[in-house]
């Protein structure tokens, strides 16, 4: 009996939500990172570099999405066992296998035209974007370590797309920042799915059992005073104005709040859920944002 209303899932979508929800439309926040080479650029009031840039969200959205489709069919077996995943469409059984595999094509065709249209640079960093995504849903989310490198090189991959997309040189120092700040929230991650497993004894994705709290703590601490440092570094010497110092307490007070949120509060095993629900952290990034694009516009 406990089993059975453990079980119990709530009432079906219709079709065209569930379709939708496959798609995790809430992840696509990730994807704004293509922002980051025209707006670091100075570039914000070219009207046609914004089409550029709009192009390429709109293709890393599709690639991501048609990237999660592979990895729910991939894992549905073991998604209908977590106490949260089973919610997944595909894992309830809303959305076919063979309607979720269409959808994946056509998505990855959708992307592969639109950064066609934008260069071939920008559709050579496609097909790495979704040959790393590849290697990461057939085997490296397996392996310690490498799986959270793999999910900093996708979030590398889309700052550098969004740069190639609007034709601007972006920041190696910004990359650098890029990928520090997406193994911390990788990390972060790691630690709260490990929490989570412990405290209701669920099955968890099998790399957790090469990591411990202790050895997550250690990284994420060590992550968290690197990133602020590293950007810290890259206002002062590598940023277009030394101007942008004065948004680095915001930075380290997102980072700050967001390590006390997955130690004190268990938060973290979804980051989107994280950085759009918490009201301090989220005033954070928009306070970043904000004077960040003001310093820039008026430098």
């Amino acid at each position: 009996m406990a089993v059975t209303e453990a079980l119990e899932l709530p009432r079906a979508r219709g079709k065209a939500r569930a379709a939708l929800a496959a798609l995790r439309p809430r992840q696509w926040t990730k994807n704004a990172l293509v922002f980051a080479g025209i707006v670091f650029a100075a570039r914000t009031g070219d009207a046609g570099k914004w089409l550029e840039a709009l192009a390429a969200f709109a293709a890393y959205c599709a690639a991501s999405s048609a990237a999660y489709l592979v990895n729910d069919l991939r894992d549905v077996g073991h998604d209908r066992l977590h106490p949260t995943k089973r919610l997944r469409p595909i894992a309830r059984g809303e959305v076919s296998e063979r309607v979720a595999g269409s959808m994946g094509l056509a998505l990855v065709a959708a992307a592969v035209v639109l950064t066609s249209l934008l260069g071939i640079w920008s559709l050579v960093l496609l097909l790495g974007f979704l040959g790393l995504q590849a290697a990461y849903s057939l085997g490296l989310k397996h392996v310690v370590l490498l799986d959270v490198a793999a999910i900093a090189g996708l979030f590398v991959i889309r700052a550098a797309a969004g740069a190639v997309a609007v034709h601007v040189r972006i920041s190696p120092w910004l990359l650098v920042c890029t990928a520090l700040l997406a193994l911390f929230l990788a990390l972060a991650k790691r630690r709260a799915e490990l929490a989570l497993v412990a405290a209701q004894a669920t099955p968890g994705r099998p790399v957790l059992d090469g990591y411990s709290p202790a050895l997550l703590d250690r990284l994420v601490g060590a992550l968290a005073v690197s990133t602020a440092l590293v950007y810290a570094a890259y206002t002062v010497v590598g940023g277009n104005s030394h101007w942008l110092a004065v948004t680095i307490p915001f930075v380290v007070f997102g980072i700050g709040r967001y390590v006390w949120l997955i130690r004190g509060r268990g938060a973290g095993e979804e980051p989107e859920e994280v950085l759009l629900r918490d009201l301090p952290l989220l005033a954070a990034i928009v306070a970043w944002a904000a004077a960040s694009a003001a310093i820039l516009l008026v430098t």
